[in-house]
């Protein structure tokens, strides 16, 4: 569709012309929510840019198993911070806000439109909310966390202590994630300070020119589940097991993000000879499942602001023409009032 086609309420700016600030779409929601499928259609009918927001869509080894868009989907209009990073460099919530805000002052040096779209939370919160200006912790206290973790008791007993000395962080922290527990642990020996505390102090506020305008993706539970299975599938017909027998082969820390992106330790058992073919399939789409489950109540507590979209990401017509319409109708009564 042209830009002359374009509905006539699309011309009109989001914020209403009402201050100088620049408005940035975000298109948030759990994974095989849809969010991919609607930015796209909104980046064609809005003359925007697609910006991601999506922690593992970062890393240029995990092109199948994130989801990132094909190349034939980046060709429709400008992406950007998609496959930007290495696997072997990894991102924190501060540096993609680095990014992230590059990124928009680049895209609307080129008068279009940002469109965040993405469903790593503490990224999009990071950006949207501001981000603590955390201090440097001292390498000694880095390696001596490190060896308690290869010691007696390991993550557990770690994450164990994380709940006696920061619960607010813990309660936000899987047991299983190496790298934020231990990052919450290293600040706290170095500072005497909480990361909880150090998070709600916010230094680097909201950026004052930008006005973030959310839609929040959330289908059914049934229906997201059944999204979930169907693309793990999908990743593993179309070059899944490649991916993971390359990421692999480069001998990279298991601690870092993109070796824990979903899919990697399943087909890797597999590649291993540990699993069958469709064990491997069942354990990733198990855990695709539970991380949009929490995803999901995220989301729901985070991000309450944002206009929400039940509709079934598999449902016949989903993001077509006259899904727009409906969307366009909706989300503008919302913001333009």
């Amino acid at each position: 569709m042209s830009d002359s086609e374009h509905p006539p309420s699309l011309a009109l700016p989001l914020n209403g012309g009402g201050d100088s600030k620049t408005d940035v779409l975000v298109i948030a929601g759990p994974t095989a929510s849809g969010k991919s499928a609607l930015a796209l259609a909104l980046a064609q009918r809005l003359r925007g840019t697609l910006i991601n927001a999506d922690s593992m869509q970062l890393y240029r080894e995990l092109a199948v198993l994130s989801a990132r868009p094909t190349p034939g989907e980046m060709a429709l209009v400008p992406h950007r911070l998609f496959g930007r990073l290495p696997a072997a460099e990894p991102c924190s919530a501060g540096r993609w806000r680095e990014l992230a805000l590059d990124a928009i002052a680049a895209t609307r040096a080129e008068g279009r439109l940002p469109i965040l779209v993405g469903g790593t939370g503490l990224y999009l919160e990071a950006l949207m909310r501001g981000i603590a200006d955390l201090p440097a912790v001292p390498e000694e206290i880095r390696r001596r966390l490190q060896a308690q973790m290869k010691g007696e008791g390991g993550l557990a007993a770690l994450y164990e202590e994380l709940g006696a000395r920061d619960p607010v962080a813990a309660a936000r922290i899987e047991p299983t994630d190496r790298q934020r527990i231990l990052r919450a642990l290293e600040l706290y020996e170095a500072t005497g300070k909480p990361l909880s505390a150090w998070q709600a102090e916010a230094e680097q506020g909201p950026p004052p020119d930008l006005a973030f305008q959310a839609c929040l993706l959330m289908p059914p539970r049934a229906a997201l589940y059944a999204a979930c299975d169907r693309r793990f599938a999908h990743m593993v017909e179309t070059g899944a097991l490649e991916e993971v027998r390359g990421l692999l082969a480069l001998g990279l820390d298991p601690a870092l993000p993109a070796m824990k992106a979903i899919g990697v330790a399943e087909l890797g058992g597999y590649l291993a000879g540990k699993t069958t073919l469709d064990e491997a399939v069942a354990a990733g789409q198990q855990a695709t499942r539970r991380y949009a489950k929490r995803q999901f109540t995220w989301f729901r507590h985070r991000l309450p602001e944002a206009l929400r979209i039940e509709t079934d990401p598999l449902a016949p017509g989903f993001a077509d023409e006259q899904f727009l319409e409906r969307f366009f109708r909706k989300f503008f009564s919302k913001i333009c009032r």
